[in-house]
């Protein structure tokens, strides 16, 4: 019997087992692509166009995903409103047979929906529960081409015990000039997110931008829709300013991720910098996490390097990995 397998426009209806299916049974899944975190975008900010595939009636891979319009050409883009998402599979379907049928049947609603184009931005390797190249060479296979995005990571298995000690020199150094400075680390309760913002906001006058987040969508995050997976840290000096602090993620208990990291202008050439990040190490080695992710250090999707950032974070004993976008044309 030949495998058949239909895929459908995400509905309402679909949202628990969506839930379930994300967060419990697949190999590559993550509250970002959860409903409960996609739907903090308020309505109209994306035209949401997320599929379901099923075996008979029952879901075995989904992608989050909007439709939008570029160059006069209609794309299905892996939802915009989350930092990666893609194909995401349940386990036991993660399979030779499985996944060609699914991409095969994805294709064949591509082209019967008129999309011009499908861009998927993959979860990266290290939030994966479990390995996922065959995806990766099955997107290959289909003819996707693919784009990078390097990042920074530690691998607390690898990390000597003296966390300085996996500095390089010039770290170390940096960070015995700020313990001279009587800096203070700690993590904020719920009714101190706007510290953390206001610090946020002074590190993006530089861009001359605003954060892609706003005050009242980071305290939801913290006071309601995520409150075990949301947490924010903050540096102070000695007179009780906050003057840098960083919004972590919580990926289970495996990674723990730093998705922005900020500091006051004014304070840069104390090292608060040094001081912040590893008051984010220790945290995150003392509460059990298998890894740390200091996230990506790229521009326009990889093109652009941020190179002294990089070598920043190389500074602190990380490690490089890759997050990847897949792009076909069906035109």
């Amino acid at each position: 019997m030949s495998l058949e397998i239909t895929v459908r426009r995400y509905e309402r209806k679909d949202e628990v087992a969506w839930e379930r299916l994300v967060l419990e049974e697949s190999t590559n899944g993550t509250f970002l692509q959860s409903r409960n975190f996609l739907n903090y975008h308020p309505e109209g900010r994306f035209h949401d166009h997320s599929l379901v595939f099923l075996n008979g009636s029952e879901p075995i891979a989904v992608i989050p995903a909007h439709e939008t319009i570029e160059g006069g050409k209609k794309v299905l883009l892996s939802h915009q409103g989350s930092t990666f998402g893609g194909l995401v599979v349940g386990k036991p379907f993660c399979k030779i047979t499985y996944v060609e049928k699914i991409l095969e049947t994805l294709e064949a609603y591509c082209r019967e929906q008129g999309f011009g184009e499908i861009v998927l931005k993959q979860t990266g390797p290290i939030f994966c529960r479990e390995n996922t190249n065959l995806i990766d060479y099955y997107l290959f296979l289909n003819g996707y081409t693919d784009s990078k995005e390097i990042g920074y990571w530690i691998d607390f298995a690898d990390y000597k015990e003296d966390i300085p000690e996996n500095y390089t020199y010039s770290i170390r150094r940096h960070y015995r000039n700020a313990l001279k400075h009587h800096f203070s680390f700690r993590e904020l309760g719920a009714k101190e997110v706007g510290l953390f913002y206001d610090v946020l906001l002074d590190n993006y006058r530089k861009f001359g931008r605003d954060p892609v987040h706003t005050l009242a969508e980071l305290q939801d995050f913290k006071t309601n829709r995520l409150p075990e997976e949301t947490s924010f840290y903050a540096v102070f000096s000695e007179e009780g300013e906050a003057i840098a602090g960083s919004m972590v993620f919580r990926f289970r208990k495996d990674v723990f991720h730093t998705q922005y990291l900020a500091v006051r202008q004014d304070w840069r050439d104390l090292f608060v910098n040094d001081f912040l990040y590893t008051g984010l190490i220790e945290t995150a080695r003392a509460e059990g996490f298998r890894a740390l992710s200091f996230g990506t250090t790229t521009f326009e999707g990889g093109r652009v390097l941020n190179r002294p950032l990089a070598i920043v974070k190389e500074g602190f004993g990380t490690q490089p990995f890759l997050n990847t976008t897949y792009r076909r044309s069906f035109v």
